[in-house]
């Protein structure tokens, strides 16, 4: 069957746009793989796993973290019709990727595990899809496996969309059964995309990303109308004008085209190197007889963590600048402003959707840009009120208010939905009391499957919440979180002394209770990695003017009696007196060397470890 690339446009009718949504490893990019090869439009020899996931972080990791389009040909009854298919991420820390390339589609498979059952995320995926009214597609996939149990799975799916047991599809993406038949139910079920092509032309790009050859490559849908190369278009939000050089279809891989329709998928690309005359959710229209009402774009995402990128040779910075700059336009999610330390130099306050956004951020950044980087302790958002009314947002332990009366400190709540085998309740609630939750509800998914509720503030799932909730429940509970307002907290920030001197890079604000713990553990941590100077130096957590725990650096002694053989006590004490003049004296004008190693290892230690974003 011919390519529709030398085809200008496709009617509507025959175009189906629809995307995968699913929890971590349900097999979503496997099922895309499946598609690619009965489609054709990969050749066998050229087939490998994960097709789709283009980046070498994601083949690594066995995880999704952009979303990818393709352009699939397919016939029913006799007729050709074209299929735009959007594989997006699972992880929680990517829902914003999957909210856009809903945008895209009118259609959704959603793709469960018929071995596991529906999981926090497939259900957060679910809503978000309902809430764009997209016809959902029930599927259960992995039938193949031994443990697989598709009857009651597809009865606890038929629970929850509101369907029969017997319209939920099977397939096993891993030997392709039932796959054909998957694709023929997307032409009969999806609806077909509905839009004026006599009208202005209106395009929602949903995604960018740069080509050093290029220039940046822009991802549309056109909404009306339609768009050719060589005519000019305008970007409605900035203004910016451009010519089109080359407009073109992804069939994987990018192809020219003689235009894009109604309903239809694509990229363009107009030459420009300036990264920001590209922003998703803006709405491309021509120049000439344009549209004048923007489509509705996307809602910006909220960062919900917060931690300072630093190069470790200064030098660097210009180039982390660029780097980030580049990264945003592929990354929407990504916030980013230049900060200073007084211990780490020049960098960046960024802001990130999660953990796992800011590891791979960061891992991205190294390898794509070969940046070397520090990544201090992450913080979430608070307010704090002062006595006087007057309210401080605080990203940032060195931005918290000195000096001055605190009223009150606001912190982000977030609503957890936990689901896990009921024999684990007590273990999570267990956990969830410990991170100061409030349960909101418990539901049962099936006898043996329950939906827990929690109110939980930001700052403590953060951390190490993941790793307790897999550990506690050997691995079978899966968490989905939302941003659920703020709540009065009691929060004061503990700084790190170093000889009297606060180093801004280890401060950090916590819980009251929680105070002495971490300033123990940072001290003693600091104690095994600061090498011992020529002077004892005293480590210090403090809350305020109080000091809470302290550790101490044994300074280096120099043998000064080497050269007494026997002799007179007297002569070996003036000896001893004279080093300890010479110490107190090198004390008051000595400042404590903490190299890069220590910085690197006291704040790593607060990051997520590297099973956070494997599959779960």
């Amino acid at each position: 069957m011919s390519t529709f690339a030398d085809q200008t446009f496709t009617p509507p009718e025959q175009i189906r746009n629809f995307c995968i949504i699913a929890h971590i490893d349900h097999g979503k990019s496997t099922l895309a793989d499946r598609m690619l090869q009965l489609t054709g439009v990969v050749e066998e020899r050229a087939m490998r796993a994960q097709y789709l996931d283009r980046m070498d972080i994601e083949r690594e990791r066995g995880i999704t973290i952009k979303a990818q389009n393709v352009r699939l040909p397919w016939q029913v009854d006799g007729r050709d019709h074209v299929l735009h298919l959007i594989d997006t991420p699972g992880h929680v820390d990517f829902t914003y990727e999957v909210s856009r390339a809903l945008e895209a589609c009118e259609g959704a498979i959603l793709l469960v595990d018929a071995a596991q059952g529906i999981e926090a995320q497939t259900l957060a995926n679910l809503y978000l899809a309902l809430e764009k009214d997209l016809h959902i597609i029930p599927v259960l996939n992995k039938i193949d496996l031994p443990a697989a149990d598709p009857d009651k799975y597809a009865a606890e799916l038929a629970h929850i969309i509101g369907c029969d047991p017997s319209e939920v599809l099977r397939v096993s993406a891993k030997t392709g059964m039932g796959v054909p038949d998957l694709l023929d139910e997307v032409v009969r079920q999806v609806p077909p995309p509905v839009g004026d092509a006599d009208a202005p032309a209106r395009a929602m790009i949903f995604d960018s990303v740069y080509d050093t050859y290029r220039g940046v490559v822009t991802y549309i849908r056109v909404v009306d109308g339609k768009i050719t190369p060589r005519e000019r278009i305008r970007m409605m939000s900035t203004g910016a004008t451009h010519e089109l050089l080359e407009v073109g279809i992804i069939s994987p891989e990018p192809k020219p085209s003689a235009g894009l329709g109604v309903g239809e998928v694509g990229y363009l690309i107009t030459g420009v190197k300036d990264v920001r005359q590209s922003r998703v959710g803006d709405t491309v229209t021509s120049e000439r007889k344009g549209a004048t009402e923007p489509l509705a774009g996307y809602r910006d995402p909220k960062p919900m963590v917060f931690s300072g990128l630093y190069p470790v040779d200064g030098s660097d910075y210009p180039e982390l600048r660029e780097a980030l700059e580049k990264l945003q336009l592929n990354d929407a999610a990504l916030t980013y402003e230049p900060e200073t330390s007084v211990a780490l130099g020049f960098g960046f306050r960024c802001g990130f959707l999660g953990l796992l956004h800011l590891e791979i951020t960061r891992d991205r950044l190294e390898r794509e840009f070969g940046l070397d980087l520090i990544a201090t302790a992450p913080n979430v958002e608070y307010r704090v009120v002062q006595d006087d009314g007057t309210e401080v947002m605080v990203t940032n332990p060195s931005d918290w208010p000195t000096g001055v009366k605190i009223a009150e400190v606001h912190e982000p709540l977030s609503k957890v939905t936990v689901i896990a085998p009921s024999e684990f309740i007590g273990a999570i609630m267990e956990l969830c009391q410990s991170k100061r939750g409030n349960l909101l509800g418990m539901d049962y998914l099936s006898e043996d499957r329950v939906e827990l509720r929690y109110n939980l503030p930001l700052a403590e799932i953060i951390f190490d919440f993941f790793d307790s909730l897999k550990s506690r429940t050997r691995g079978y509970a899966s968490l989905d979180y939302e941003e659920a307002g703020t709540q009065v907290a009691d929060l004061v920030k503990v700084d790190i002394l170093l000889q009297g001197e606060p180093v801004d890079a280890f401060s950090a604000i916590v819980h009251k209770d929680a105070a002495y713990g971490y300033g123990n553990k940072m001290a003693g941590r600091l104690r095994e990695l600061i090498p011992r100077q020529q002077f004892e130096v005293p480590i210090q957590a403090a809350v305020g003017s109080r000091i809470i725990a302290r550790e101490t650096i044994r300074a280096i002694r120099k043998d000064v009696l080497s050269k007494c053989y026997g002799g007179d006590i007297s002569r070996k004490r003036k000896l001893l007196e004279k080093q300890k003049e010479g110490k107190k004296r090198m004390k008051n004008i000595g400042r404590v060397e903490v190299p890069q190693e220590a910085f690197v290892a006291a704040l790593s230690t607060d990051e997520p470890s590297g099973d956070k974003g494997k599959k779960k």
